[in-house]
């Protein structure tokens, strides 16, 4: 697998990448990772690749596969059906998301993607959750508070407490 995505950084195609991850789900039964992580990949890589259509089918696979992932693929596939002009979808799928439970690396994409989206109320909110779900000293844990700092500038909040974790 890191191979395989060495060799598609290294030739920038992302399209030619998410084909053969595509390929290697079909057959996949059992590895270093799961079916559903082989398909969460793909989906990113169709979405590199200008095809968000297909992205988001192979998000919905992962869904459905049910294997292991890291981030919620309904993360991913909130963010796609924004960029794809499904916003009031893409609010729904996160309400799923909130109601069924998360983890802080869900919660960061999910903050990431409202940020894009310009809804940064809910983005700092997510965020937020994220930063006190997370134990101290875990790498994501960094992330979500970065990203809870710009969101707050964005917003022109003065520094909290949380901010001056930050160092």
């Amino acid at each position: 697998m890191d191979r395989l995505l060495d060799q598609a950084l290294l030739l920038d195609d992302h399209g030619a990448l998410a084909s053969r991850l595509d390929a290697l789900a079909q057959g996949y039964e059992s590895g270093e990772m799961s079916r559903a992580a082989i398909l969460v990949l793909a989906a990113e890589e169709w979405r590199q690749a200008g095809r968000p259509e297909i992205a988001l089918d192979r998000f919905r696979g992962a869904i459905e596969d049910g294997g292991e992932v890291s981030v919620d693929p309904r993360a991913g596939v909130a963010d796609t059906l924004f960029e794809l002009g499904h916003a009031e979808e893409a609010r729904t799928v996160i309400a799923e998301v909130r109601a069924d439970g998360w983890n802080p690396a869900t919660a960061l994409t999910v903050a990431e993607t409202l940020a894009a989206y310009d809804d940064l109320d809910a983005a700092l909110e997510w965020a937020t959750e994220g930063v006190l779900a997370c134990p101290s000293g875990v790498t994501i844990r960094e992330a979500l508070l970065r990203t809870r700092y710009r969101i707050r500038v964005d917003l022109g909040l003065p520094e909290d407490d949380l901010d001056a974790l930050l160092c």
